[in-house]
């Protein structure tokens, strides 16, 4: 079974806004992270992205960058994102279910590339929906369900 682990949960009121990382996050069926502005009845109710391609990012372009800089909800550890299917299922925590629905997304001007000059969810961050809600934390186990 793979398995990673929640770095860091991140959220913002607005779209459009750096997320900042809170201490728990609760997950909502069928809308995203609570009091996160990307919730919603879509596709993309919450983006996860990996620490490595953070860490990576930050050596390439000379940035001092922390969890949820990339305007990510969840900063993963130990997962290979980009191998994770669309449809793939992954329990957060102890009940959460996410579903995975697309990888990356199109590239436009952002309040990332605007402060950074480079964005990562385009090219490796991950989407998915909230199949089952529940809390989510920092050091909390990420399991592939499927």
């Amino acid at each position: 079974m793979m398995r990673g682990e929640v770095v860091a949960v991140n959220t913002s009121p607005e779209r459009g806004q750096l997320k900042r990382p809170v201490e728990e996050g609760r997950f909502i069926e069928n809308f995203g992270l609570e009091n996160d502005g990307h919730g919603g009845d879509w596709e993309r109710q919450v983006s996860l992205l990996a620490l490595e391609d953070i860490e990576e990012a930050a050596r390439q372009h000379n940035l001092q960058v922390k969890p949820g800089d990339f305007a990510e909800n969840i900063t993963t550890r130990g997962l290979e994102l980009w191998s994770l299917p669309v449809g793939t299922r992954l329990k957060i925590g102890k009940e959460a279910i996410l579903e995975v629905t697309q990888f990356g997304k199109e590239k436009h001007e952002s309040v990332v590339t605007r402060t950074l000059g480079v964005s990562l969810i385009p090219d490796a961050g991950l989407f998915a929906r909230v199949i089952r809600g529940g809390t989510v934390r920092a050091g909390d186990a990420i399991e592939v369900l499927d």
